[in-house]
This record gives structure tokens, C-alpha cells and sequence, in this order.
């Protein structure tokens, strides 16, 4: 008897204990997953959940000055740190009266005992006084949005004054934190009492580019049909104007056309995609532009007098830039006949 009963309570406790794990997976939105590289505070669950093999994201490294409502971003002391490369986003809900310092410093110091390296932590800024609007790019417009079970406004209308963000980098992962309060439920916004922390982990690597070469003869018919032509076999670094070595196939396609047809003169212009200011990207844009007609002029012997660069930032797009394969269309260089 003593045996059986033994069983019994045994088996009650395999099934309460499963009950739980099932109760605790069922509190994460569906499909979503810790990043390996970094573990959830103790009893929060997933509320937000968005991955990307390839994509690109900011970087805070100075105190936030305002955000630019017209351009949808944050601006900074100093421009922010533009990454590309694998993307795991998260938005985490703390377990019972948990706020936004306890979970920031939970995170950091997890981060520094795996050996990251802070790039920047608002905690530690003097100046880091004024958040009007920071929150903003959580709204479901906003470049911050991810799909949750809750609502955007667990982090867009958070109490701003409880912000707590910060960048922290090892090797070619970096991570970015905001922590925020809600100091009372509020069911219409699916909030709960309590704090919620957003982490974005970025892990750097190289685009697979998969883009078709544009010969000569298809870079000739698009200009006579349309008096342009988009090339997409054109890389740089992020940030960065150096022509990379795996664009030379498209080069050598553009100096063949330009050979072929002697009295074509051209415009050269230079597109991004929305990430980053756009000043910085206009400047970018013409550098990009004036160093693809540098290296036809240097390295096939085009005459420097056919080719105007000319940088246009993201004004002309031809895809929505809310997604990563929108902001892959939109970076390229166009060949325009003048």
C-alpha cells in the first residue's frame, strides 16, 4: 500500500509539475523564443517576438536629444551605431511588481558576467534628463514595433520618465535595452502593473547576395526604354563609401555599356534606405555615387566628363522601408541618362 500511495503522489506530482510547464510556456507569444546568447529575468514571459536572418538597426552610443517626428527617428549627441546582420527582437513582461531599474540591472550584469562591453548606459549619463517622445518609434509605425499579444502601447505609453537604455557589445553581437514602468494596469493598453523591457540582439555578419548581375545589354534596353536602369551588384560597408570586391562583375557590366555607347553621358545616384539620419544618408548617398564613377573612371578608362554623382538619401524609394527586404530594394545605384 505504502508503495501505491507512493505512486500516486508521485505521478500527481509529474502531472503538476507539467501543468506548470505548460502554464509558463503558454504565458510567451506563440512561436516566440529566447535568443541563446542571453537569458530572460526569472518568471517574465515573452510578449513580443519578431527574428530576421538579415536586417539593420540603430545603435545608441550618446544621450538621446529628441525625436524627429517628420523622419520617424531618435536623434543623438553623436550619430547612433548602424549595424546589419542577423536580428532577434524581444519585448519581456517582469513578473509581479518587478520595476524597469531592477530589470535594466539584471540585464547588465548578466551582460557583463558573459563579458560585453557597455557602448553606452543611460544609467551612467548625467545628461541622460530629457525623454520626450523616445518611446515613439514603438507605436505600430514606428521602426520599433514587433509583433505582440499585448498592445504597442506597453512600451510606446510607458512612463517615460522610467526609461533605462542602453547599447552593450561582445564581439560581433550587440545588444540594445530599454527598460520602461507601468505604474498601474490599464486593460484598454493590455498593460499590467509592473515593468516591461525591449531587447534587440544583433549578431553581425556579411548579406548573402543573391542579386543577378545586370549585363551590358540589359543596362543598354532599360536606359533606352526607361532612361535609367537600377543596379543592385553595387556593395558597401554600412555607413561606408569604399567600393567592396564583389562588386566588380557589375562594374565590369556598366564600363562594357559605357564602351559600347561612347555618347552616352550618365548620372550616377546614389539610394538608401531610411536607417540612419538623413543628412548623414544624403552625404552618404553622393559619396557612394562619386565613388562608383571614380573607379569606371580609374580602373576601365572612362572619361570623368561622362559621369555626374549625385546622392538622393531615401527620397526616392521603390519599396516600403518598414521591412528589410524594402530597405534591400531601396539601397542601390541608378544609372540616369542625362
Amino acid at each position: 500500500m505504502n508503495i501505491v500511495r507512493f505512486l500516486r503522489q508521485w505521478l500527481a506530482l509529474v502531472g503538476l509539475s507539467l501543468l506548470m510547464a505548460g502554464g509558463a510556456a503558454a504565458q510567451d507569444l506563440a512561436g516566440a523564443k529566447d535568443h541563446s546568447a542571453l537569458k530572460r529575468f526569472a518568471g517574465s514571459s515573452i510578449v513580443g517576438y519578431d527574428a530576421r536572418n538579415f536586417d539593420a538597426i540603430e545603435f545608441q552610443t550618446s544621450t538621446f536629444k529628441e525625436f524627429d517626428l517628420d523622419a520617424g527617428a531618435r536623434r543623438y549627441a553623436k550619430p547612433p551605431l548602424v549595424l546589419e546582420g542577423k536580428l532577434t527582437r524581444l519585448w519581456y513582461e517582469a513578473p509581479g511588481n518587478t520595476r524597469s531599474l531592477e530589470l535594466y540591472r539584471n540585464y547588465v550584469n548578466e551582460l557583463a558576467a558573459q563579458g560585453f562591453k557597455p557602448l553606452y548606459d543611460s544609467t551612467q549619463d548625467a545628461a541622460a534628463v530629457k525623454w520626450t517622445n523616445f518611446l515613439a518609434s514603438f507605436s505600430s509605425a514606428g521602426k520599433d514595433f514587433i509583433k505582440n499579444n499585448r498592445s504597442e502601447y506597453v512600451m510606446y505609453a510607458a512612463q517615460a520618465n522610467t526609461i533605462r537604455t542602453g547599447t552593450f557589445q561582445k564581439d560581433n553581437t550587440t545588444v540594445r535595452l530599454v527598460a520602461v514602468d507601468w505604474n498601474k494596469s490599464d486593460d484598454d493598453y493590455k498593460a499590467r502593473q509592473g515593468a516591461y523591457v525591449a531587447v534587440d540582439i544583433l549578431e553581425t555578419k556579411a548579406m548573402q547576395q543573391s542579386m543577378v548581375v545586370v549585363s551590358a545589354s540589359e543596362i543598354s534596353q532599360s536606359i533606352a526604354a526607361s532612361g535609367k536602369v537600377a543596379i543592385y551588384g553595387i556593395f558597401f560597408d554600412t555607413g561606408k563609401a569604399d567600393i567592396k570586391p564583389e562588386s566588380k562583375a557589375s562594374l565590369d557590366q556598366i564600363a562594357a555599356f559605357l564602351k559600347a555607347e561612347p555618347g552616352v553621358k550618365l548620372h550616377v545616384v546614389g539610394h538608401t534606405d531610411s536607417v540612419g539620419g538623413f543628412d548623414s544618408n544624403m552625404a552618404l548617398s553622393k559619396r557612394r555615387a562619386d565613388a562608383v564613377a571614380a573607379a569606371l573612371s580609374k580602373s576601365y578608362g572612362i572619361a570623368p566628363a561622362r559621369m555626374v554623382g549625385n546622392g538622393v538619401a531615401s527620397l526616392a524609394p521603390v519599396a516600403s522601408n518598414s521591412s528589410e527586404e524594402g530597405r534591400a530594394k531601396n539601397r542601390r545605384v541608378e544609372l540616369v541618362l542625362q
